[in-house]
């Protein structure tokens, strides 16, 4: 549908009528060919901001997927990098995609859910790229908390958000629009599939982190266009 190796709007269909675990286990052997990947550009240029080759002991990424952010904090972390997916499926494919990637630092591969951490204080560095729209707004706080506890003190959360968009524009009413559809498919057919935009935008997730003890820091100048001009931040939040 999107790329020539993408999925087929039928086999979208299937995977949006699944799970959320059951539909990625069916797009991850071609999730690399679909726009729901985060662009390798906003990858690189966020994780640039974390420091030098070998200046972070351990890191995670929650919500893995294929490992797009494992592949560039490989060569930052001296230890361990831990990459979390709900979906086995998208842990093989990022299995089989990292065996090449540069670095030292030993993979972990680790299905488990993002709202129930099971780590404390033993990572330097957090990072979660494209997957808050999976996180209820409900479920937040857990998220948030669950971080927490995953860094050390002093340790960094990074990840990439925006404002919300003006009501004027078209994508606003486009992604409100989306966010209904799945409400209604959601009180109509089981399992739920969790998947709404416009989700952990910056104000609310400045108040949910500096609550739970995080000093944050928005940076709005180090991506590349177009994507600056869709109002992104790089945000890094600090454990006190």
């Amino acid at each position: 549908m999107f790329h020539p190796k993408g999925p087929s709007f039928v086999e979208l269909l299937q995977q949006g009528l699944s799970s959320v675990e059951r539909g990625y286990d069916l797009l991850a052997p071609k999730f690399e060919y679909t726009p729901f990947r985060t662009p390798e550009a906003l990858v690189k240029a966020s994780l640039e901001l974390v420091g030098p080759p070998g200046s972070v002991e351990s890191g995670l990424d929650v919500c893995c997927g294929t490992g797009a952010a494992m592949r560039h904090l490989r060569p930052l972390c001296r230890r361990r990098v831990v990459g979390l997916d709900m979906s086995q499926g998208m842990l093989d494919e990022a299995r089989r995609l990292l065996a090449d990637a540069p670095g030292e630092a030993a993979f972990e591969f680790v299905r488990g859910d993002a709202l129930d951490l099971p780590w404390r204080e033993e990572f330097d560095l957090v990072t979660s790229f494209g997957a808050f729209g999976h996180i209820l707004e409900e479920d937040e706080p857990r998220l948030v908390e669950g971080i927490h506890r995953a860094l050390r003190p002093g340790g960094r959360f990074l990840f990439i958000t925006g404002d919300e968009p003006s009501r004027l524009s078209p994508g606003y009413w486009v992604a409100r629009a989306f966010n209904a559809a799945m409400r209604v498919r959601n009180a109509l057919w089981r399992p739920p599939f969790v998947m709404y935009y416009l989700t952990f935008l910056l104000p609310r997730a400045r108040a949910l982190l500096e609550a739970q003890g995080f000093s944050v820091e928005a940076r709005r100048d180090t991506l590349p266009e177009p994507y600056a001009r869709y109002g992104l931040s790089v945000v890094i939040a600090t454990r006190r």
